[in-house]
């Protein structure tokens, strides 16, 4: 079997593309690997995470509007993080609903944004984030859960949910007082 050799041609020249990109040794960024896996979705014709990433995209570039100004690292990963609650959230009034296509629709968009997303925290990381906070501010009450989710929830951003956050201060809190 012969392969053509303008095929040959592009496959050499994608090659190179990514090659001349990348050499610099510096890794991706979010925005440069969400772009790149938007080209190889299209490519490989997968129209549901197309959509996902596409979307993804627009949500970003609204937010710089917004801001007025380019997200850094950060601002990419509150972006993704806050699509993926709203889809848990959009699943969880799915699952209620009955509506199992939905359902299934959410949960592959869903899994889509968390390929994006720093790992998530285990309880176990979080409790002792949670109790090393504590006493550090020298909270000795529930009253004082505000000062202990502002201190941890910097230190938590895109790596767990804030609910989940907020349910475990609040249940240490209470075994304080």
């Amino acid at each position: 079997m012969m392969i053509a050799p303008y095929v040959l041609e592009a496959s050499v020249w994608n090659i190179l593309e990514v090659d001349k990109r990348h050499t610099n040794g510096a890794p991706m960024t979010l925005r440069e690997k969400l772009e790149e896996d938007i080209r190889d979705t299209m490519r490989s014709r997968k129209q549901d995470r197309l959509d996902t990433l596409r979307f993804l995209k627009s949500q970003i570039q609204l937010t710089e509007k917004d801001q007025r100004k380019e997200l850094d690292e950060a601002g990419v990963i509150d972006v993704i993080a806050k699509q993926a609650k709203d889809r848990r959230e959009s699943l969880e009034m799915f699952k209620q609903g009955n509506r199992s296509d939905l359902v299934a629709r959410e949960s592959a968009a869903l899994a889509v944004l968390e390929e994006y997303l720093p790992a998530q925290m285990s309880r176990e990381e979080l409790v002792q984030l949670i109790e090393k906070v504590i006493q550090e501010v020298g909270a000795t009450s529930p009253r004082d859960r505000g000062k202990v989710m502002g201190r941890v929830m910097p230190q938590v951003r895109g790596r767990a949910d804030g609910a989940r956050v907020n349910a475990l201060a609040t249940e240490l809190m209470e075994k304080l007082g």
